[in-house]
């Protein structure tokens, strides 16, 4: 059930047509002569040449500076040199084209120069910085890029595509090489372009399907129907569809420029040391703190890039534009102005681009010019809005209250409290609009004194989809459940220790029974909380075989250019890695993450792909000396117990069968590493799919209604007497299973990049699985979140083992 949500990005990464979300960084070097040879390599390819990046005036200085400070602060403290410059070169073709699709081995022997020599222009001993190499290559990739369009163009107009020949394919090449010549790259194109026809043609066998089964379950109308407009084919749809796509996708890295190929760069050399430093160019930056704060400054729409439009997908509740009732979901914004200033066309710009100019300071006036949605292009409406913070409630803190009926008629409360990050005040310019304190520990403690009030007898700290975020607040926040001591240590590059205890006299505000559920995606902050809670004993650890094992710590640091800057750019930020952290136990968190007492049946147990092990360049496991605290061992007197009980029901439950019969059709699919492209074949894999899932909902819906009653809490809620109304069962999916990057409210982040390798087939990422989408509701019994549910018995077996044993202090 949870991994449905994904399947429409196996799309876009598996199929090599993938969209950058972050702007990217300079280049330098020097050009190789080889250049101007690129028209004859492809002569056998129509292509179009896009424009060609060069560095900006600043570009040289802001490499240079981000070198010297990678140089001098992270915890490695590399010397940037000839083999770090291979590496960087290495990672910086990875980023571009991480599928092996688009550079020919011809291209790599040109870049061969720069395997050497990319310290030395990065940090020169006399002269400036030189980054034309990053716009080179970037536009060498642009290049291979139009060219597969062109070429995918010209198979979409001239050739039948067939699926009746036992081939397959491979989707995830990063292990294997480069096309060796144009020829084996268009080869490796056409393949791609069959599978993603195949994908398209066997969806609308879906949709009919489904469109013939809804129209089976109305009644028919008599009512007549003007004719419809002369509907094109279906093989028109999928040309238009295919065509559409690759156009967007290239029209995406044309509308690059250099700050965005030099973010980009100067990334991949962060990367060179681990996985967790980045180059921030302001608008990314921008993004880190937006995150960090839970809030922004703007007119409260959530936008997406359609077509070279950029459209309303959402209005935020009680933002300027929800309020105005002048814009709506699907407008289209093709124009915006600045107060008094001329309008500037957003008509196939980038989408962060056009986020740029559209957010600005409170209280400031931005003007949209708008096509309303479902209006002829040619209609146009002027407005005006005034900006103002736009709070992001939905990724705050939130809490449930469980009610289950107990077998003596009196009814059992349990508090679920879902955190999806440790956010915090961050603000990474003093002359930037801030926004109102935001803390982690404060929203949880209001849904904690909430929950207390209405009676629960245990808690769940649901931390699946916590990526991390403030140091201090993930401290802070353990300091709400045990008394005094250490919380994690702390090792910089020198090998000093520093422990980081509880906030002195901390008002412990939760004794009762505990429990934080994590998943593969917990990772750093998460990790430091659920690994403290563990090694003192205060609450069981339930989820995944592991958190994600992200370990390390990073600051950001705003670079300051010396001199001259034309134009005042912005030269953004470098987030570092400059400590680890480790466990009071002295164990490291970083690459094994935290094991927890009880582990659960997960697809995510069994990907290679998932998890700090999968990224590149990740630091080391290790151990320090264990840190001296006081184990209040609540928990491995009643291990045992639990474990057998949860392990015994875990073995009956049917939604647990469900997800072994997954992990075995997932081994299978993994052992392959290949899709089909017989089209009768991939039909088979679909009805099977449909078939599995169709029984399951049969088992779901004769199974009953479950008997407990849950009540949704907002921080809003929390501060209102009593309960809301129990909420209602519904069909809609669980949320996916996602990090959430995060930074700290003092410029130390312990965020980073928690999803999976680039192009990594995981469990979220199956195409046969896109048969069981949006079939009717009415068929469909609500999802399930096993991992819940078995949470809340081994809860209630832990209450009950407590009272048992007496033990009145771990009772609320």
């Amino acid at each position: 059930m949870i991994h449905r949500a994904a399947v429409n990005l196996l799309l876009l990464l598996c199929s090599g047509t993938f969209l950058f979300t972050w702007p990217t960084a300079q280049t330098h070097a020097r050009t190789p002569t080889a250049e101007t040879t690129v028209a004859t390599q492809v002569a056998s390819g129509n292509t179009n040449a896009p424009h060609q990046i060069s560095p900006g005036p600043v570009d040289g200085q802001i490499a240079n500076i981000t070198a010297r400070l990678l140089e001098r602060y992270h915890y490695l403290r590399p010397h940037i040199d000839s083999t770090v410059s291979s590496k960087f070169l290495d990672r910086y073709l990875e980023t571009l084209d991480p599928q092996h699709l688009h550079f020919l081995q011809s291209d790599l022997a040109q870049f061969e120069v720069y395997r050497t020599n990319l310290d030395r222009m990065t940090l020169p001993e006399r002269g400036a910085t030189d980054t034309r190499p990053a716009c080179e290559i970037f536009n060498r990739f642009v290049q291979r890029f139009q060219q597969r369009v062109d070429y995918v163009d010209q198979l979409l107009r001239n050739e039948k595509l067939t699926f009746d020949a036992d081939e397959r394919i491979v989707l995830n090449r990063k292990d294997l090489p480069y096309p060796k010549d144009f020829e084996e790259a268009k080869q490796l194109w056409r393949d791609r372009l069959r599978f993603e026809y195949l994908q398209e043609k066997l969806g609308k066998l879906d949709a009919k399907k489904k469109a013939a089964a809804k129209t089976e379950s109305t009644d028919n109308s008599t009512e007549t129907k003007a004719p419809d407009k002369p509907r094109k084919t279906e093989t028109e749809e999928i040309v238009d569809t295919l065509s559409h796509r690759y156009h967007r996708n290239l029209h995406t890295f044309t509308d690059w420029d250099n700050d965005d190929v030099l973010q980009v760069y100067l990334t991949a050399l962060a990367h060179v040391f681990d996985p967790h430093s980045d180059y921030f160019g302001r608008s990314a930056l921008d993004s880190f703190a937006i995150t960090m704060n839970l809030s922004l400054f703007g007119i409260g729409a959530e936008l997406t890039s359609e077509d070279g439009y950029c459209t309303i997908h959402r209005l935020l509740p009680n933002g300027p534009a929800e309020k105005s009732k002048k814009i709506a979901v699907n407008d289209r914004i093709i124009a915006v102005a600045q107060s008094n200033q001329p309008p500037v066309d957003v008509v196939d710009m980038s989408l962060s681009k056009a986020v740029q100019l559209i957010r600005g300071p409170k209280g400031t006036e931005v003007r949209l010019t708008v096509i309303p949605a479902g209006a002829d292009a040619s209609a146009r409406k002027n407005l005006t809005l005034i900006r103002d913070e736009i709070k992001l409630e939905d990724q705050e803190a939130k809490a449930k209250i469980i009610e289950l009926p107990g077998s003596n008629g009196a009814s059992a409360r349990l508090g679920v409290i879902d955190l999806s990050s440790f956010y915090a005040s961050f603000d990474p310019s003093s002359t930037r609009e801030k926004s109102e304190p935001r803390s982690t520990t404060a929203d949880v403690a209001r849904l904690l004194t909430k929950l207390r009030q209405e009676n629960v007898s245990g808690v769940i700290l649901d931390l699946r989809r916590n990526g991390g975020g403030s140091l201090e607040e993930a401290i802070r926040l353990t300091g709400l459940f045990i008394k005094e001591g250490p919380v994690v240590q702390v090792k910089d590059f020198d090998g000093s220790v520093k422990e980081e205890d509880t906030p002195p006299n901390p008002p412990v505000l939760y004794e009762g029974p505990l429990i934080v559920l994590t998943s593969r995606f917990s990772a750093s902050a998460s990790e430091i909380l659920a690994g403290a809670l563990q090694d003192y004993g205060r609450a069981l650890i339930v989820g995944d075989a592991s958190t994600h094992g992200k370990g390390t710590v990073q600051s950001v640091q705003p670079l300051r250019l010396r001199g001259s800057n034309p134009g005042g750019t912005d030269p953004g930020a470098l987030k570092l890695t400059i400590k680890k952290f480790y466990r009071p136990s002295g164990a490291s968190t970083q690459l094994k993450g935290v094991v927890p007492d009880i582990v659960l049946p997960s697809l995510f147990n069994e990907s290679k792909e998932i998890g700090e092990s999968a990224l590149e360049n990740p630091l080391a496991w290790d151990t320090i000396e264990k840190s001296k605290f006081d184990r209040v061992n609540l928990v491995e007197p009643y291990l045992p117990e639990l474990r057998r009980r949860s392990t015994e029901r875990v073995n009956n439950d049917k939604e647990f069968a469900y997800i072994r019969e997954d992990i075995a059709v997932y081994n299978k699919k993994q052992a392959d590493k290949s899709f089909s492209l017989n089209e009768k074949r991939q039909l088979q894999e679909r009805e099977e799919a449909e078939a599995r899932q169709k029984a399951r909902d049969k088992e779901r819906l004769a199974s009953g209604e479950p008997q407990e009653k849950t009540y949704e809490l907002s921080l809003k809620q929390a501060a209102l007497p009593g309960l809301p109304p129990p909420m209602a069962r519904t069909n809609s999916n669980l949320a996916r299973l996602s990090g959430t990057r995060t930074g700290a409210s003092s410029g130390v982040s312990t965020n980073g990049t928690i999803a999976a390798a680039p192009g990594a087939f995981t469990p979220t990422r199956d195409p046969a699985s896109s048969a069981l989408e949006d079939t009717p509701d009415e068929e469909k019994p609500p999802a399930v979140d096993a991992d819940l549910l078995e949470s809340e018995r081994i809860l209630l077996d832990y209450i009950s083992l407590l009272r048992k044993n007496n033990v009145a202090s771990a009772l609320p």
